[in-house]
C-alpha cells in the first residue's frame, strides 16, 4: 500500500497491528495526535506515558537516537553518564514488548569524554552490556561523518593531544538470534573496477591474504554488500525544515542526524507497510524517512517546540510528491 493510498490513522490502536480497544484499554481514552500524515502520527509526551496505549508485539522496528550522556547540558535535556543506564533501564521493558518477535531496536548513540580528563566514558559501552539483559546484539554499526567540526576542543585543537571524535556507535539488538533483515534492500553501486570485472569476466584464484574465491565472486547480484561502517556527512545548514523553523521563531533540534541513517536501517529490517517507532523524535527524521518509502510510523516527542517544528518536514514531502500530507 503507497503512502498515498493508505488512511491515516486515529488513535494509537489503529496504528497498533490487530488492536482491539476493548480487549486492551479497558476503553481508556486515547492521546490526541499532535499531527497525522498518510502513514503515521506524532505525539507530544513522554514515550514512558504514551508507549502503554501501545499493543504488545505491534512495532518492527524502533529506531532512535536518545539524548546522550554529554558533558555539556543541552536544551533538550541530557541524563549525566553515571545516572545513564538506570535512565534509559525504564524504557527497557516496554522496547520488548512492543517490538515483534522478529522486530529490532536500533540505538545511534554518541560517545562522551570523562570530565576535566582526556579519557573517553564508557557509558554506551555499560548501556550495550544492560541492554543485551534482554535482547540479542544483532550487530554494531558505526555511523561516520566526515563533517564533523573537531571535538572535543580542549583536547584537540587546544592542548592537541587528541584527534577529532567523528564516529557513533550504533547498536542494532533484536528479541530473536535471526530478525527481520535483507541487505539486498540496502545493495550500493558496484565500484568502478567491480564492473570492469563483471564485463570482462574473473578467474578464480587464491589471493594472497589465503582466501579462495570462486567463480561466484563475477556474477551481479545488484550492487555490493555495504559494510557496518555508514559515512554520511552531516551538513544540513540551510534546509527547508531549518528555514521553515527561522520563519516560524521556533528552535530547530540541535542534534539532527540526516534521513540517509534512519533510511538504511528502516529500508534493511523493514517491509513496506511495517511501523516503525522512534520513542525520542526530536524534528521526527524518522518518521519523515518512513513516510517517504511508505512505512507506518509513530513519533513521540517531548519538547513541543521540536514537535512544531517537524511538522514542516512533512510539508516538504508534500512538495516533492505533490500530495496533501
Amino acid at each position: 500500500m503507497s503512502s498515498a493510498e493508505a488512511s491515516p490513522p486515529r488513535t494509537l490502536g489503529e496504528i497498533g497491528a490487530n488492536y482491539k480497544a476493548e480487549e486492551h484499554m479497558d476503553n481508556e481514552e486515547y492521546p490526541t495526535p499532535y499531527y497525522l500524515t498518510n502513514c503515521g502520527a506524532a505525539y507530544l509526551g513522554d514515550s514512558l506515558d504514551l508507549m502503554r496505549y501501545l499493543p504488545s508485539g505491534s512495532v518492527n522496528l524502533i529506531f532512535t537516537s536518545p539524548p546522550f550522556a554529554l558533558r555539556r547540558k543541552k536544551e533538550y535535556g541530557n541524563v549525566e553518564a553515571s545516572e545513564y543506564v538506570n535512565w534509559f533501564s525504564k524504557f527497557v521493558g516496554e522496547f520488548h514488548r512492543l517490538l515483534t518477535d522478529d522486530g529490532s531496536l536500533v540505538i545511534d548513540i554518541g560517545g562522551s569524554w570523562n570530565k576535566g580528563h582526556p579519557t573517553r566514558s564508557l557509558y554506551h559501552f555499560q548501556l550495550l552490556l544492560e541492554l543485551t539483559k534482554t535482547f540479542h546484539l544483532a550487530q554494531e554499526f558505526y555511523w561516520y561523518n566526515p563533517a564533523k567540526l573537531p571535538s572535543p576542543a580542549e583536547w584537540v585543537t587546544v592542548r592537541r593531544i587528541r584527534v577529532k571524535d567523528a564516529v557513533n556507535p550504533i547498536w542494532w539488538l533484536s528479541k530473536t538470534e535471526y530478525p527481520k533483515a535483507d541487505n539486498r534492500k540496502v545493495l550500493k553501486s558496484y565500484s568502478d573496477a567491480m564492473q570492469d570485472l563483471l564485463r570482462n569476466g574473473y578467474k578464480a584464484k587464491r589471493r594472497p591474504s589465503g582466501h579462495d574465491i570462486s567463480p561466484k565472486f563475477s556474477r551481479d547480484h545488484g550492487g555490493s554488500i555495504p559494510s557496518n561502517l555508514i559515512s554520511i556527512s552531516n551538513t544540513d545548514s540551510n534546509s527547508f525544515y531549518l528555514q521553515a523553523c527561522r520563519e516560524a521563531g521556533l528552535s530547530p533540534h540541535p542534534a539532527r542526524f540526516p534521513g540517509q541513517l534512519p533510511e538504511f536501517f528502516i529500508r534493511f529490517l523493514t517491509n513496506e507497510g511495517d511501523l516503525v517507532f522512534d520513542p525520542f523524535a526530536g524534528s521526527n527524521v524518522t518518521g519523515e524517512m518512513a513516510e517517504r518509502i511508505q512505512r507506518r510510523w509513530l513519533a513521540f516527542e517531548v519538547v513541543e517546540d521540536y514537535l512544531k517544528g517537524s511538522i514542516f518536514r512533512f510539508r516538504q514531502l508534500s512538495m516533492d510528491f505533490g500530495k496533501v500530507v
